[in-house]
């Protein structure tokens, strides 16, 4: 079975790679943002938008004006990947996916480009890779890339650092059977509560450096307003990027924290389970509650669910979402009573019909489990 893999490694451009690599992104930035405009504008006019094709007949046509020439100076697979990403961004709001297509920002935190293998422009040789336009450019080397190398995503980091994704088709090779299945209810106290009685710490990245976040936003916020006054251009307030860096740095060692959390228990739960029975949550519904918002945000099952998504599919296990009105805490997982809703300060009941004592969590765990296998039993 093939399938996309990603490597992700550490890159050390030089200062004329830096350079390019910034003008790179720029020049996809624009052709995104360019022809954005153009399908919008064509839709309002005719009733009918554009097309990659199209899109593409008209970035060559671009590139001869003399005010965009400088279009011909950056990777031009790069360009085209840009058009690709904006059609795929319409084919998503027109299946109502996602919403409408949205402007990409120069200050947006996270900047990239994508390139494509062709000719053995792509080649990954020791501690160094080869890159369109950029040449050979030194990355630290954590794993080895296997595969067949598609195509490969350059980005910078708000804090200054480059990462190169080298996406490959590989050949997955499933993980032994284990028989076993597993039941997962998400929470907010635990983040998964399993049904064989485990708990997973909610670890709180966010909040527990929220104190940090929110005096060190200030310092940033101060020196803001302290550049402005003194009517000094951002890039120039030597102050300013140094706590900009800083705020980043704190963002970025949390997402990083939370990734490695995830991927540890996602991977686990797959390796050691056949079946994952876990409940399809509306997330975005249930952020629409301000008291919950911040923390469902913090916990990211959404994150969770996608890798547990992609990686059953890696190694042929079954993961079945169960639907999110099933009364998974309702429900006496001993007899099959149903005790009706309750408050979400009742942690703990008493079945009155088995006399059975549930722990909240671990019953609705094991409530998504067989709801789970009856689904997956259940004739097509």
């Amino acid at each position: 079975m093939f399938r996309c893999k990603a490597y992700k490694y550490r890159l050390y451009p030089n200062e004329k790679q830096k350079a390019h690599i910034h003008k790179t992104i720029g020049s996809a930035r624009f052709v995104y943002n360019h022809f954005l405009n153009e399908w919008t504008t064509a839709y309002k006019e005719t009733g009918k938008g554009l097309s990659y094709t199209k899109c593409s007949a008209a970035l060559t046509q671009l590139k001869k004006q003399s005010n965009t020439l400088w279009l011909k100076e950056p990777d031009s697979i790069a360009l085209q990947a840009a058009l690709e990403h904006l059609s795929d961004a319409f084919d998503g709001f027109f299946q109502k996916k996602k919403g409408y297509p949205a402007f990409k920002r120069k200050t947006h935190g996270r900047q990239s480009y994508t390139t494509k293998w062709t000719n053995d422009n792509i080649v990954v040789l020791g501690n160094k890779i080869k890159l369109p336009k950029l040449g050979w450019v030194r990355f630290a080397k954590s794993k080895d890339v296997k595969g067949t190398i598609q195509r490969a995503i350059i980005s910078k980091t708000p804090t200054g650092k480059y990462f190169v994704s080298v996406v490959c088709q590989v050949e997955m090779i499933a993980e032994t059977k284990s028989g076993a299945a597993i039941g997962i209810d998400l929470g907010i106290t635990d983040f998964a509560v399993l049904s064989t009685g485990v708990k997973e710490d909610n670890h709180r990245f966010t909040s527990k450096m929220e104190a940090t976040l929110k005096s060190e936003q200030r310092k940033l916020s101060r020196r803001y307003d302290q550049a402005k006054k003194d009517g000094k251009e951002l890039t120039a307030a030597k102050n300013y990027q140094k706590q900009r860096l800083k705020v980043a740095g704190l963002y970025e060692k949390v997402a990083n924290q939370r990734q490695d959390f995830l991927n540890k228990l996602s991977t686990t739960l797959i390796k050691n389970h056949d079946v994952i029975c876990i409940e399809a949550l509306d997330i975005q519904g249930m952020k629409k509650n301000r008291k919950l918002a911040k923390q469902i945000s913090d916990v990211s099952w959404s994150a969770f669910v996608d890798k547990l998504t992609y990686k059953a599919e890696w190694h042929n296990r079954s993961l079945i979402k169960v639907s999110q009105w099933f009364p998974s805490s309702q429900l006496c997982s001993a007899c099959g009573h149903i005790d009706g809703k309750k408050p979400l300060i009742i942690r703990e009941w008493l079945c009155p019909a088995c006399g059975v004592h549930h722990d909240r969590d671990i019953n609705a765990s094991i409530n998504i489990l067989n709801e789970g296998l009856k689904t997956l039993i259940q004739p097509v």
